[in-house]
């Protein structure tokens, strides 16, 4: 996936809501690039995934790398772990990524809108937040 985020004419399809995140491990040293879907909104990106080991990287105040298909960004990221951020910018990203929310187990109402109780058990099933904001 990394590699066609590269790819100039293919990283435009299939880059479209993807980047990388250039991560650092804080007791290791050890870099990981960890390619992830994004939503952009009020001038962050908002990447909504599960609690998984690299998650724990990202610190408030550490800036990290970010690309989007080109040279690396600095940005500075926090992770959201309470319900109501969670809750609340899940919706955020279903609405603007259909895939991301079937994937996540998010229904629709008629309208399209998120439903609220399948963004609650996604975070209690450990779905985090990372805002980034991008210098």
């Amino acid at each position: 996936m990394r590699s066609l985020l590269k790819v100039p004419v293919l990283s435009a399809q299939v880059g479209k809501r993807l980047c990388v995140l250039h991560v650092v491990g804080r007791k290791s040293g050890k870099p990981y690039d960890v390619p992830v879907a994004y939503t952009r909104y009020e001038g962050d990106i908002l990447v909504g995934t599960a609690k998984r080991p690299w998650v724990s990287n990202i610190r408030k105040g550490v800036p990290i790398e970010v690309s989007f298909g080109g040279p690396r960004q600095t940005a500075d990221a926090e992770v959201l772990t309470d319900a109501d951020s969670v809750v609340r910018l899940s919706e955020v990203i279903a609405r603007d990524n259909k895939q991301w929310a079937k994937f996540n187990g998010m229904g629709t109402d008629a309208a399209g809108n998120p439903n609220k109780a399948d963004a609650y058990q996604s975070w209690q099933q450990g779905c985090v937040i990372i805002r980034l904001t991008v210098r």
